[in-house]
């Protein structure tokens, strides 16, 4: 945008001099245009800005977030041009082209349009950021696979070995320079910029894709070419030190990068035979975000308070439950972590080990030698341990061993798959283990589940969510119309999702005498559940509703991750 409409804004009373003023100053000291500097500063909403920008210059304003362009009129104008002159082709009409354009001023740049595609050129304005947007969602999606590789530098990646730091990268050093090598780099890298947690790389019969779990929902990134399919697959598996020649079996292994400036990632590897290939799913592992500050987890206080009491008792056991990916380990590192002392023996057995924490005893677990669960936790027994952590507990014997270690003077964490706290103590007993010795042993039950936070830039209120819907979720009709429900608009910054980040929500049941009475007499979870939210237990449902109060998620995301309570 130009100064003249600047002086304008001012002229019509839209903007004050000193408001004008201070986005100048801001404009030159970020380096960012003056009408995005107006719009982020929130003198004027884009909106406003458009309409006022075409009415000056006579012509038609456009709103690029709700405008979906044909991909083949994207390819008229490349990216870098778009990026320059800030615009972005919108349509085509014969032999006439509708250019968005933030300033219709800018003759130089509707001319250099008109020469690279031919075409007359008709402007429509959008504000820049609106461009800039337009311009994340639409190239991407049309980039060729040159186009994606084009700027990547791998110079400061390093592949190394945990057992002795060389890099195995002089395994492949005639395909040093190969394209696949240099798109294997550019995924595992992409994946760390973009925030994922799981890299998919699937072979299907007429295609072969990528997609990314970025805040636990997963998004297509890439569509290689179907004859790279057996060489990528192939160069992850020498990256995991995993044979390359067997094809028919599943195959675990690890890959350790170094980034440079000292940071390392690591990726657990996970390779399976499918009907058109092998399917490979890396899971990122990122030491530097990993966060064991058990107050930022996503506690509310009286958990928190409750979760701290169960797991510093002298002994007992405490259980973190729920699906797979709902950061129950992270729950449990935070806990070994405020557990950690040099007075404390702390012993964890674990499939796979994901962090390595120092001054802790971590065991990596073998089935296929008979380094099970079992067999570590009887060997930790020896070992004259205070604090135990087991990965997992998945049967009888696993659970027969916890609970006598829990009830002969040891600390035990572990987790379970149960849908909600009440229902662990059922699963127990369904494993065979007597009432008496679950009522004995446990402190405490944590379920959790991870949702995903409302974008920080682009949340903004939902008029569609009524406060009836709130209601029906499990909020009272006091709290539902004192609730200003959020969502995210979609921006550059959450990729057009809405969300950014994910926050834990937590259900903690502390097994006092009164809920001991309950689980030595065989009652239901439903049972179990109805006396805990009697004594004060925050239900998952609950906990997720006090987040959508606190405009941290939507209902949407309420829903998804919990279920009524009756």
């Amino acid at each position: 945008m130009n100064e003249r409409i600047g002086e304008l804004l001012v002229k019509e009373n839209l903007l004050t001099t000193e408001q004008l003023r201070k986005a100048r100053e801001e404009s030159k000291d970020g380096g960012a245009r003056l009408g995005a500097q107006i719009t982020k500063l929130g003198f004027l909403q884009e909106n406003e800005l458009n309409e006022f920008v075409a009415k000056q210059y006579g012509v038609p304003d456009i709103d690029l977030d709700e405008f979906d362009i044909d991909p083949s009129v994207i390819q008229l104008i490349p990216e870098d041009v778009a990026l320059k002159h800030t615009v972005i082709p919108v349509n085509r009409a014969g032999s006439t082209l509708i250019l968005a354009i933030a300033d219709p001023s800018n003759i130089f740049a509707i001319d250099d349009i008109k020469f690279l595609t031919g075409y007359n050129v008709e402007v429509v304005v959008a504000s820049e950021e609106q461009i800039k947007r337009a311009v994340d969602r639409h190239y991407d999606k049309t980039s060729s696979l040159d186009d994606i590789m084009g700027d990547f530098d791998d110079s400061e990646m390093e592949i190394v070995q945990d057992d002795d730091d060389v890099d195995i990268g002089e395994l492949a050093k005639e395909s040093e320079d190969a394209p696949v090598v240099k798109l294997v780099n550019l995924i595992l890298t992409d994946a760390i910029k973009k925030e994922a947690s799981d890299i998919h790389v699937e072979p299907y019969e007429k295609e072969f894709r990528v997609r990314y779990r970025i805040d636990g929902v997963l998004y297509e990134v890439m569509r290689p070419p179907m004859k790279l399919k057996n060489a990528l697959t192939s160069r992850l598996k020498i990256m995991s030190e995993l044979d390359i020649a067997e094809r028919r079996l599943p195959q675990d292994g690890r890959i350790k990068l170094k980034l440079g400036r000292g940071r390392e990632m690591d990726y657990r590897v996970s390779v399976m035979p499918t009907l058109f290939g092998e399917k490979t799913v890396l899971r990122l592992l990122d030491k530097s975000n990993l966060q064991l500050d058990m107050t930022k987890l996503g506690f509310e206080q009286e958990q928190l308070d409750v979760f701290l009491d169960a797991i510093h008792q002298p002994f007992g056991m405490v259980l973190a439950t729920g699906p797979t990916g709902s950061g129950k380990t992270t729950t449990l590192y935070s806990a070994l972590s405020e557990l950690n002392k040099v007075s404390e023996n702390i012993s964890t057995a674990e499939d796979p080990v994901e962090f390595n924490l120092s001054g802790i005893n971590q065991v990596q677990m073998h089935e296929d030698i008979g380094l099970n669960f079992a067999a570590a936790l009887r060997s930790f027994l020896r070992q004259d341990p205070d604090i135990i952590m087991v990965g997992e507990i998945r049967d009888f014997e696993t659970a027969e061993i916890a609970v006598k270690a829990a009830l002969t003077g040891h600390m035990v964490l572990s987790t379970l798959h149960t849908n909600d706290a009440p229902s662990t103590v059922n699963r127990l007993l369904n494993m065979g283990i007597e009432p008496f010795l679950v009522a004995s042993s446990v402190n405490a039950i944590l379920a959790q589940r991870l949702a995903r936070k409302v974008c920080g830039d682009c949340g903004e209120p939902d008029p569609e969510v009524l406060a009836e819907a709130l209601v029906t979720a499990g909020m009272s009709e006091e709290e539902a119309n004192a609730t200003t429900p959020m969502k995210g608009r979609g921006c550059g910054n959450c990729s057009d999702t809405g969300f950014k980040g994910r926050v834990a929500l937590y259900e903690v049941m502390r097994i006092g005498e009164e809920l001991k009475e309950f689980v030595l007499n065989g009652a239901s979870a439903t049972e179990i559940k109805r006396e805990a939210i009697r004594l004060g237990m925050v239900t998952l449902r609950r906990s997720a509703l006090n987040k959508l109060k606190e405009g941290i998620t939507t209902l949407s995301e309420v829903h998804r991750i919990s279920s009524a309570d009756f």
